[in-house]
């Protein structure tokens, strides 16, 4: 796209209501932020979503089609990576309620500029890079969670990274909630048995509809030599695509921390291990600390806590090996998390302590409030 035509598709969207700064509704759309880990196996057997790279997710169910997701450096010009699926394990007797797609979950207030359900409704234009191992169909959906209505398009992938430009229609029929909730799903779908491809593909707004939602579509899962590539994603007001809204990595992490924290949020492998968890705590006896997490962002919703590697409470002059971690005080909707972490003994009450890595630079709590 020249220059000109890109500044006349900015100029058309913010006359309709769009553009300008933040235009993409799209949070880690060129694929950067990786908190859970650059390599997910076995997506396919999970019958629901399984968070992958930041905000991004497979979706599936009922299928024996397995496949995994990394963070690749392949990439076209300007992007540095991008989301591969790659199938693992074929499936080519595809029962009539199998579904794998990859897709982006969006809150309702921050959907607000497209005006849906209003006489002012504006269109959706989705924009996105990929590439595959061989040509292929398949279908882009945006689905509204609040009135169970969908609009999808078909776009054939190629084996070299090609930009895709779909436009979807103003929709004035069903408002999005203002609120914190799962509004609209982006999904690429990449394989559905019949109750999900044996209509005619909904390419104007309709209420829910099962069999039209990814008609026309091939299966990812049809040869273990299928990949599929995609970054640059980009979800805007207005029927014009402009070109792809580059921001600092930054902002791009803070977006991502409302909806996952990794702590400590920096990889240490290069550090010595004993990376601070909590930054102030005491021991509520001889088995207990009970430490505070400033987060650096407030989280969509009370999170939920995962852990992984080894851990220890540094107390004075002593370290001693966690054996449980629990949320204590849950406020990530305001801030900050109380951690409790269980030891087998050696602890002071009353003195004051901080939880730590072990000596295992990879160990990390994962704070989750996805949608």
């Amino acid at each position: 796209m020249s220059k000109a035509a890109e500044l006349a598709s900015l100029i058309g969207n913010i006359n309709a209501g769009g553009g300008g700064v933040n235009r993409n509704v799209i949070i880690n759309g060129a694929m950067n932020v990786a908190q859970k880990g650059t390599s997910h196996t076995g997506l396919g057997g999970s019958t629901g979503a399984v968070y992958t790279l930041d905000r991004w997710h497979t979706y599936d169910s009922a299928t024996a089609g397995r496949a995994t997701v990394t963070q690749d450096s392949s990439a076209p010009s300007g992007f540095a990576n991008s989301l591969k699926v790659d199938c693992t394990t074929a499936d080519t007797s595809i029962a009539a309620g199998e579904i794998f797609l990859l897709a982006q979950r969006i809150e309702g207030q921050n959907l607000q500029a497209f005006a849906k359900g209003t006489s002012d409704a504006k269109p959706f234009t989705l924009s996105f890079y990929a590439k595959a191992n061989a040509s292929k169909t398949y279908v882009a959906e945006l689905y509204d969670v609040d009135n169970s209505r969908h609009v999808g398009k078909t776009f054939t992938v190629g084996t070299s990274w090609a930009r895709h430009e779909i436009t979807f229609p103003a929709d004035t029929t069903g408002a999005f909630g203002d609120d914190n909730a799962r509004s609209l799903d982006v999904s690429i779908w990449l394989h559905g048995g019949s109750t999900f491809t044996g209509g005619t593909l909904g390419t104007t707004w309709q209420a829910e509809d099962a069999d039209d939602r990814a008609a026309g579509i091939g299966s990812f899962f049809d040869s273990t030599s299928n990949t599929f590539f995609i970054t640059g994603v980009q979800l805007e007001v207005g029927q014009n695509p402009t070109e792809f809204e580059h921001e600092p990595i930054s902002q791009t992490e803070i977006k991502c921390f409302r909806y996952t924290q990794r702590l400590p949020h920096r990889d240490n492998s290069s550090g010595s291990g004993y990376a601070n968890i909590t930054t102030m705590g005491r021991n509520d006896g001889t088995t207990l600390h009970t430490g505070g997490i400033m987060l650096p962002v407030v989280m969509r919703t009370d999170a939920t806590m995962t852990s992984s590697g080894s851990f220890r409470v540094h107390h004075p002059s002593a370290a001693t090996a966690v054996t449980g971690l629990a949320i204590d005080d849950n406020f990530s909707t305001a801030g900050n998390l109380g951690i409790n972490a269980t030891v087998s003994s050696g602890l002071t009450a009353g003195h004051g302590s901080q939880l730590e890595q072990n000596n295992d630079p990879d160990a990390h709590i994962l704070l989750s409030a996805e949608l």
